[in-house]
């Protein structure tokens, strides 16, 4: 399992634990999308819950909770809280 200290994108991070979004590296439509639900840089995320499988991932936004694929989330990076 990974440590806030060692997360490096938001797949990374453990269910529970909290970071701040840094780049978001997602293009086109989808990386629109993201900016619209207000996953911006400098946003406290957390990581709500995983599936058994790993995909999706769920996560805390602004009192919302989003879920992603571990693909795209993997394309976010973080850093700790």
């Amino acid at each position: 399992m990974y440590s806030p200290a060692k997360a490096s994108t938001l797949a990374d991070i453990t269910v529970g634990t909290a970071c701040r979004i840094s780049t978001i590296e997602l293009a086109g439509l989808l990386r629109r999308r993201i900016l619209y639900l207000g996953i911006l840089p400098k946003t406290q995320v957390q990581c709500v819950r995983k599936s058994p499988a790993g995909d999706p991932i769920a996560f805390r936004v602004r009192d919302t909770t989003i879920a992603l694929r571990s693909d795209d989330a993997s394309l976010i990076k973080v850093d700790p809280v």
